[in-house]
């Protein structure tokens, strides 16, 4: 199929190009920097310059490609949530998606499929509870967010498109993700827990989250939220140890609740909440886990 993806450069992104590129798909990607995109992504993915959250011609794009992959939007966790950065993690989500959706309803060939991101922040803090995709959201901004994105991506299937929404854990890989972030303190023998240690984790291996996606790519009864995590979430202090094993390093040194409000503001209810979210819809479609033990994942990753 011909696949139109915003987000194609990043952490998740080039990973999954590579995978739609082995599997003999064509695959065009939206970049602010047709160059660089190029290099990241190789002579085989046809780069169309232009801004996601703006309309231009890369809408023509969608409109002839028989499947979307839509995961552009702003770090989350980059800097501190003022109510500036708030409104620039909501646009470079909503406004994207719209365009995709407005660009889809004005053609008659529509793409037989979206699949737009989200994440487990959907769900809000939700202490030990298990979460499933039928969980409701819930009332914080990160699930506003996650709400707010899905819903727009959500009107395609009103066109008669099948709509796929990742709720995305702790993606676990090599060249990105919170990971780095969270083992850095490792290497200086300073690493533990966040806050109280408590919290579930939901996490997921890189080479799952793709293998998922690629599922819902072409499984055409995998429709709705998709909990993109390993049937194993862990307390932030047992994926603490975990680390340290992996590592070599102690994990005793938490890390205080306190020192992430301050760096982050708001945004330090992501990494001090928990979700305790299952894949059941990946596995109830079909989909084997090559990681579901985080420690073989770490190693994987890590070592």
């Amino acid at each position: 199929m011909k696949i139109f993806m915003t987000g194609a450069t990043g952490f998740i992104g080039r990973s999954l190009t590579s995978s739609l590129l082995a599997a003999g798909h064509d695959v065009v990607a939206i970049s602010r920097g047709a160059k660089r995109a190029k290099e990241i992504l190789g002579e085989k993915v046809k780069i169309v310059e232009g801004n996601p959250a703006i309309a231009g011609d890369w809408l023509e794009e969608v409109k002839t490609s028989a499947g979307v992959i839509n995961l552009c939007g702003a770090p989350i966790m980059k800097r501190k949530w003022t109510p500036s950065r708030k409104q620039d993690l909501l646009d470079s989500r909503i406004l994207p998606t719209r365009l995709i959706v407005e660009a889809i309803k004005s053609t008659t060939d529509r793409p037989k499929v979206l699949i737009s991101g989200s994440a487990i922040g959907y769900y809000g803090d939700r202490g030990d509870e298990t979460i499933s995709e039928a969980s409701p959201a819930g009332s914080d901004f990160g699930a506003k967010l996650c709400s707010e994105w899905e819903a727009e991506a959500e009107k395609a299937s009103a066109l008669g498109v099948r709509v796929v929404t990742l709720r995305t854990g702790m993606v676990l890989g090599r060249g990105g993700g919170s990971l780095a972030q969270m083992t850095m303190p490792f290497k200086y023998f300073a690493g533990g827990p966040i806050g109280s240690g408590r919290q579930y984790i939901s996490w997921i291996h890189l080479k799952d989250h793709v293998g998922i996606t690629m599922l819902a790519l072409a499984n055409k009864f995998l429709t709705g939220p998709i909990n993109m995590t390993t049937p194993n979430p862990v307390r932030s202090r047992d994926f603490a140890a975990a680390i340290g094993t992996v590592m070599g390093r102690p994990s005793w040194l938490p890390v205080p609740s306190f020192v992430l409000k301050i760096k982050f503001g708001e945004g330090a209810d992501l990494p001090l909440g928990s979700q305790r979210a299952l894949p059941e819809k990946a596995q109830e479609g079909g989909y084997t886990f090559l990681f579901s033990n985080l420690n073989a994942a770490l190693a994987d990753v890590l070592v």
